[in-house]
């Protein structure tokens, strides 16, 4: 299935010309994922609708001090990051439309986009529109997503996405416009 600027915009109003400049990325990677039917298009887009702000942010924000929490302490190993402050938590900051976070994430959407390591150098690309929906339809892949989409287990997917169902209401009401505009006109 192909979604349309108008259908994006519609789904995420504030993204504006942002819409224009992702659609293509994200239908491609929709396809090579088999983010294929409305139902997996309208959960998959409310997920990245709500991590990216409406498609306006493919980078966390957080001062040095917000991103400490990822360099050192019991979240930055589980992430991968080196247990010294190093700035490991800063480089591997949540990107892309779903906010790969963490040096392990890094290397593994990585091979799997790239067949090596280069975003461990780069970690960058993840905020070029291609990149940050290839790495968004891959981790929804690898989380096995489009099985609890089919089945409509919304919270369930927020909970694998975010670890938690923090900004559950926003995901809702995407959710709801992305089902009206996607499955409305498959009918």
């Amino acid at each position: 299935m192909t979604v349309t600027v108008q259908q994006l915009q519609q789904i995420l109003p504030n993204a504006g010309k942002k819409a224009g400049v992702f659609v293509s990325a994200l239908n491609a990677a929709m396809d090579r994922r088999q983010i294929d039917t409305p139902k997996r298009a309208a959960a998959f887009l409310a997920q990245v609708g709500h991590e990216s702000a409406q498609l306006l942010y493919v980078r966390e924000l957080g001062s040095d001090q917000y991103l400490s929490k990822y360099d050192t302490g019991t979240l930055a190993a589980r992430l991968g990051n080196t247990p010294a402050a190093d700035g490991d938590g800063q480089r591997y900051r949540g990107r892309g439309l779903i906010q790969i976070t963490g040096r392990s994430n890094y290397r593994q959407c990585s091979v799997a986009l790239f067949g090596d390591e280069r975003l461990l150098q780069q970690p960058e690309l993840l905020e070029q529109p291609q990149w940050a929906a290839e790495s968004a339809a891959w981790f929804w892949q690898q989380q096995r997503l489009n099985e609890l989409a089919d089945a409509d287990q919304f919270n369930s997917i927020t909970r694998r996405i975010n670890g938690g169902l923090n900004g559950l209401e926003d995901r809702l009401q995407i959710w709801a416009r992305a089902r009206a505009v996607l499955c409305a006109s498959s009918n």
